[in-house]
Order: C-alpha cells, then structure tokens, then sequence
C-alpha cells in the first residue's frame, strides 16, 4: 500500500486507516457522522492525495483533449475548470475527471483507482505535438469543504478567494512553491482544492488545521466523503458509473457535447441519446428504517425493475438513501419502489436530486 505525504498526520490523528485505491486512507476520525455533519455546517479538511494528476502539453494538446474527453474544452478560460469524462467507442466510461485549463498547459485530475488505467488509455491514443506526462506522485491534494470553507482560506494561507468564482481556480505562491487554488469539491458546500507537492502539502495541511479549530473543523475521512457525495447524487466511479454504462443513461448528458464534433464515443453515445436510454440512474430515499447497498435490487409492483450502485444512511436527512439503475418508463420523481433489502422489501421512493436540497456551494 502506498502512503500519502500526510499519512503520518492521520495517524497522529487517531484515524481509523484502511487500504483504498492502493493506499492507505483514513476512512475516519472522530466518526463519519460528526465528520459529515461538520462540512455541511461548518468546514472539514479532508486528503486526497491518492488522486492521480496528468499534464497534457504541446501544440496539439487541445485537439487531444477534445478527442478524448466528451466536454468541450474550448469553452475553458486559463484557470478555469471543467468536469468532464473519458468514453470507449462503445460509449461506456473509461472515468470521469477534471480538466484544468492552465497558461501553457491542460491538467487532468483522474480517480485512484484508475491511474495506471487512464494513462495506458490516454496512451494509447497519444498524437502528434502532444506530451503526456504522469505527475501523480508529485502532488499532493488537500480539500477544505464547508460553508466556513472561504473564511479557513483566506485566514489561515493569508490568500483572498472572496471573488473567486465556481470551477476556477488561482495560482498562489505559498512558503515559496507553487499553490494551485481551486473552487472546486465533491460534496456539494462550498470548498477548495489546492494542489502542491508533497512536502508543501503537510506545511498546508498544518496552517489550515490549527485555525480551522476555532471554526469547527474536523479532519475528515473516505466514509463521510462518500455520504456527502450520495446526498449530492454526485457520482462514484465503479459503482454508479464503469465501462457497463453511458453517459446519457447516467445522467451525465449534461457534459456530453454532442454537437462539439467527433470524439472517441461520441457516435455511439449520439445512438443511445437518439433512441432514448433503457434506464437511468436515479436517486432514491428509504420510507422505512432500512439502509441500501450496491447490488440490492429494487422492485415495482413484484418485478425487479432495477440495481442499487450507492447506498448509506444520510447524517443530514436521518433516513436511507441510495442511487441505481431503474428501468425507463419507471424513472419519475414520484415513483413508489421498494428495495430488497436482507431479503426483505423495504419501501422506497424516487427523488429528484440532490436529496440535500440546500446548500453552500454557490454562495
């Protein structure tokens, strides 16, 4: 297993570490709820370093990224940021990723689990003028999530971000290196991820816990990660997207720039939006005491219409919640389903997202 640059931190913290993606992480601290509860209330500070970081350069770079990714990178400003997603010809996703549009070249920030995967990939389909470099193990990635998320910032690195707006981001210059500053997250508050090297990052990782006590911060782990980006419906690759699904069925038509022009997927990804998907993922909440997982099947009037890819009990709204794959036409808001459940059927009704409807992300 490898380490991150603030393994020994979590130790020192008293978290709980398990095996993740190839390293160790801290799942949690104090407890998933307590962690949960302090980044839509107040601020968490969380390490995801393990992520895996890509430079794309040369004259070529952008017609690259246009080919192999289904946003349009076109519409990106220097410091701006883009979510976007990688497709196969068959339309499933290789992952889904940020695209940074940096002042003399492009930076894709990709799953964990992934890395060596989307960089064969990328690869693979290298061009002409285009350099691809794999700079994972020189990054560390730190990112401060909540509404007090700007105040932390701002006090703690001595760095203005008031006016910095959603999905750009600010390069900083912070005990002499080199800070990429980003209004970005994976939990639907308001937040910053700042990127920096290694031994940067610790520094960071000091400045921002110590101030951040007096502004309710908690360090926070994998667990309260994944339920804040469940009551989101934001999605995690492997379980709610893979090479098994499209972007149109997983709600991603959103990033899909179809009319941008040919890219690896795009024909046919343009057959399953014409022909409309067979299902769609949707997000669900419990109507009784029952807590979903991946696998679980969901039912409607006795048949199986559908798979749980998501599920845990929600800190915030107190109950069940889960997302899956459900057959089309069963895919309204409305829909009364029930989820099997230890082989039992437990009720349960599709919800238009997010299921934590007020939040500090744009504010």
């Amino acid at each position: 297993m490898k380490k991150t640059a603030l393994y020994q931190k979590h130790i020192d913290l008293g978290a709980r570490m398990a095996p993740f993606a190839g390293y160790e992480m801290p799942v949690q601290y104090e407890g998933i709820s307590a962690e949960h509860r302090a980044v839509r209330t107040a601020v968490g500070l969380f390490d995801v370093s393990h992520m895996g970081e890509f430079r794309v350069s040369g004259p070529g770079a952008l017609d690259y990224i246009q080919m192999m990714t289904i946003n349009d990178a076109t519409a990106l400003s220097v410091g701006q940021a883009q979510y976007s997603a990688m497709c196969y010809e068959n339309g499933g996703i290789v992952d889904d990723l940020l695209v940074y549009r940096r002042s003399d070249h492009y930076l894709l920030v990709v799953n964990a689990a992934n890395i060596d995967g989307d960089f064969e990939w990328l690869q693979e389909h290298l061009g002409n003028g285009v350099q691809l470099e794999n700079i994972s193990d020189e990054i560390g990635l730190v990112a401060v999530q909540g509404p007090r998320s700007r105040e932390l910032v701002n006090k703690a690195l001595k760095v203005n971000v008031d006016e910095l707006p959603f999905y750009h981001s600010s390069e900083e210059m912070l005990y002499n290196r080199p800070v990429l500053v980003s209004r970005t997250g994976y939990t639907g508050e308001l937040g910053y991820e700042l990127y920096t090297d290694p031994d940067t990052i610790q520094r960071l990782w000091d400045d921002l816990y110590e101030p951040g006590l007096s502004l309710g911060l908690k360090p926070a782990g994998l667990g309260a990660r994944d339920t804040l980006r469940l009551e989101m419906k934001y999605c995690l690759y492997g379980n709610d997207i893979s090479a098994r699904t499209n972007p149109i069925e997983a709600g991603l038509g959103w990033i899909t720039k179809l009319d941008k022009g040919a890219f690896i997927g795009s024909d046919a990804i343009t057959k399953v939006k014409t022909d409309g998907p067979t299902r769609r993922l949707v997000a669900f909440e419990m109507e009784e005491r029952a807590i979903p997982r991946p696998g679980y099947k969901i039912y409607l009037d006795g048949s199986v219409v559908g798979e749980v890819t998501s599920g845990t009990q929600s800190p915030s709204l107190q109950r069940g919640i889960g997302m899956g794959y459900v057959k089309r036409p069963h895919t309204k808001a409305g829909t009364a389903v029930q989820i099997e459940v230890r082989g039992k059927l437990a009720n349960a009704t599709i919800v238009k997202p997010p299921l934590v409807k007020t939040t500090s992300i744009l504010t």
